[in-house]
């Protein structure tokens, strides 16, 4: 049974409908109860069954949610209806407008008492805050629409989770998005609540964050753990975001034609969907299957076309990421003056909090444009910030070849022990990629 108002505003409320209507308590009550309990009930010194709300609410003609807790089945139907074009609004790129429309979405559920359509519009609040890089504001919604769901089944709370997991991994906190996204997963396995949709959106979130702290193992297993569950899920949407997401992992195995497949059935979802920026992020991830595989012209021409469509739609921090990506291309199609002007754009949207992985590839980049220039001090200083950001991130892959690099530039220097350390260094976080960080991989899924 749902939640409803006490027994007192429930008799009020079925007094006043049965005077407006002309009934008397007999003709309310009959055939089936007595007027004396219409009197006791319409006192409140009763608590109605359901059985007698129903029976009550087809004598006054109004829906059962109504008579029960007073809101009427058709505002909370037409309150979804609006959080749904709400969803589509941001669905389709224009960020600012769904905000406006989730915020009063939000205003009118909390004045109703709707909590599920709070938690919703709360949602919708904080993907908004991620298409924009409000990475703490977006973080701060989903955890108020956790709090709303509190008492709801973990799956239902899952899209919550993983947007307070999303905020922290695109804040450069790897490990505690992983922990966010395995511990979810090991409560959902070992309960058997195999709920596809929201298991498929959990592993395929897990997988960025796997590959930057350079757990590839697991990142391959939480692909193969999306494929498996993507037959299952009835949301397009969903689907869709998991082939991009599993791409990557393919691309890490050298599976490239597998990963290019992946990225075009993801494309053709989103582009029935109208969802660009998903859409913008499946340009982006063929920009970076096609650099791994040295395809580097259809590679620019893929990240130009994602950077166009992002920055169009405002998504800064991804923005600022494919930007990212860009640059490379450049550098090594020998556009470096190019690459380094678009990054030190990019490092005006970024910080340690903000894009933190990201923030340090841009370094990364610069500092071997330097060094390709001759600037070894610039180089040195540009590696140096680098991986100070990616030890705070944990990002055990990146830090590796970050640290070859440092290594290679101070022996060629002359500072023998300082490139040994750096190696050394270096050679901890490629031994076993991910044991620092992670701990026991979570319960699977009965596939």
């Amino acid at each position: 049974m749902g939640e409803r108002d006490d027994p007192g505003v429930i008799g009020r409320r079925v007094q006043r409908l049965r005077v407006e209507r002309g009934l008397t308590q007999r003709q309310l009550a009959e055939p089936v109860y007595t007027p004396a309990y219409i009197s006791t009930l319409e006192s409140g010194r009763v608590r109605p069954s359901d059985d007698a709300l129903r029976h009550l609410a087809g004598r006054l003609g109004v829906a059962f949610d109504e008579l029960a807790t007073g809101r009427s089945a058709r505002l909370v139907t037409e309150l979804r209806l609006r959080l749904t074009e709400a969803q589509r609004t941001l669905a389709v790129g224009e960020t600012e407008a769904a905000a406006e429309q989730y915020a009063g979405l939000l205003d009118e559920a909390g004045t109703h008492g709707l909590p599920a359509e709070q938690a919703a519009a709360l949602l919708g609040l904080g993907e908004c805050a991620l298409e924009t890089g409000e990475l703490v504001t977006g973080r701060q919604y989903f955890e108020r629409a956790e709090s709303c769901l509190a008492g709801a089944p973990l799956p239902t709370r899952v899209p919550a989770l993983r947007g307070r997991a999303v905020a922290h991994y695109l804040a450069g906190e790897l490990r505690y998005a992983v922990y966010l996204l395995e511990s979810t997963l090991d409560e959902l396995n070992r309960g058997g609540l195999h709920d596809p949709d929201a298991l498929l959106l959990l592993y395929a979130s897990a997988i960025g964050p796997y590959m930057d702290m350079g757990a590839h193992a697991r990142a391959a297993q939480a692909a193969e753990f999306a494929l498996a569950l993507a037959p299952q899920s009835g949301d397009p949407a969903l689907v869709a975001r998991m082939h991009r997401s599993v791409a990557r992992t393919l691309v890490a195995e050298g599976r490239l034609a597998e990963a290019d497949a992946s990225l075009a059935k993801a494309a053709e979802l989103y582009r029935g969907l109208q969802i660009r920026t998903e859409l913008a992020n499946c340009h982006w991830m063929r920009g970076y299957v096609y650099a791994q595989d040295g395809q580097l012209e259809r590679a620019e021409a893929e990240l130009r076309e994602a950077l166009g469509m992002l920055s169009a739609k405002r998504a800064a921090l991804y923005s600022s990421q494919v930007a990212v990506e860009l640059a490379d291309v450049l550098h090594r199609r020998g556009k470096s003056d190019e690459a380094s002007a678009l990054l030190h754009g990019v490092l005006d949207d970024l910080s340690p909090e903000r894009g933190a992985v990201h923030s340090a590839a841009a370094h990364r980049l610069l500092g071997i444009i330097a060094e390709d220039a001759r600037r070894t001090e610039e180089a040195e200083e540009h590696y140096v910030r680098a991986l100070s950001l990616l030890e705070r991130a944990g990002a055990a892959g990146d830090l590796a070849d970050l640290c070859r690099l440092l290594g290679d530039l101070l022996r060629r220097t002359g500072r023998v022990e300082a490139a040994l350390d750096a190696y050394r260094t270096g050679l901890g976080h490629r031994t076993a990629p991910g044991t620092t960080t992670l701990g026991p991989a979570p319960a699977q899924p009965p596939l």
